[in-house]
């Protein structure tokens, strides 16, 4: 296991492989994702367990919405019924939960669950977990250059002022720090539109494990992946030598 000091702080996770296991089991798809919230209840436990500060985990993306319609409504369902049994764990657990997205296209009933969850472990100093709901890159990256637009033209806010700490500012994870490390379960290699800024000097970590087989010796295998990694952030390795 990594050691102490070469923890990532911030640790993001595309949790790939829900339908792929329910199928070969002969299941529908929804079951995969039932399946997958044990899953993500290990890995919370983990990863506040090996001291990882952040855990932000791909849910439901901007694209998801062109799923069939049904497979949407039991997604959906099931997200309300795992946090209304899972948030007083969290809470007991001093878990920080926040959801980020496009909460204008969740429904009522998703959305009050969702407050209150927030609104119940809100004061707790533990791990931050954040979830991405109806989120995608483009739209959070959109999302905050509207934002400042409409700073400029309110007079609040000089166009040339405009750098990559504003924008930064405006984006869903304004508050914490980027991801050091993404996971991606299930075989694929790529982002697929998650946290296309924040993600800029991540370490990737993929693996052909499918997300309701993650275990924590799957999060252990890409902890020690990320302590070999040389974070040099565009310096060369001599210059990160020097300072460490």
């Amino acid at each position: 296991m990594a050691s102490d000091s070469n923890i990532p702080k911030h640790v993001a996770v595309i949790m790939d492989g829900n339908g792929r296991w329910a199928r070969k089991r002969g299941m529908p798809r929804h079951m995969g994702h039932r399946s997958g919230v044990a899953a993500v209840r290990n890995i919370v436990e983990v990863a506040a367990k090996r001291g990882v500060n952040y855990l932000t985990l791909f849910a439901f993306s901007s694209e998801n919405w062109n799923r069939p319609r049904e497979e949407i409504r039991k997604l959906m369902g099931l997200f309300v019924e795992a946090l209304q049994r899972e948030v007083d764990d969290l809470h007991r657990n001093n878990v920080r939960l926040e959801f980020i997205g496009a909460r204008t296209q969740l429904r009522g009933g998703l959305l009050d669950t969702i407050a209150a969850a927030e609104a119940r472990t809100r004061s707790n100093s533990g791990l931050r977990l954040q979830v991405a709901v109806a989120y995608g890159g483009r739209w959070d990256i959109v999302q905050a250059t509207q934002s400042l637009a409409r700073r400029v033209a309110a007079g609040e806010l000089e166009a040339d002022d405009i750098d990559d700490a504003a924008l930064a500012s405006s984006l869903a994870l304004a508050r914490i720090p980027d991801p050091d490390l993404l996971i991606r379960t299930g075989g694929e290699q790529r982002i697929s539109n998650f946290l296309l800024w924040n993600l800029a000097y991540a370490e990737l970590w993929f693996c052909d494990t499918l997300w309701p087989d993650f275990d924590e010796q799957q999060f252990d295998n890409a902890l020690e992946f990320y302590a070999q990694r040389e974070r040099r952030y565009g310096h060369t390795g001599e210059q990160v030598e020097a300072v460490s």
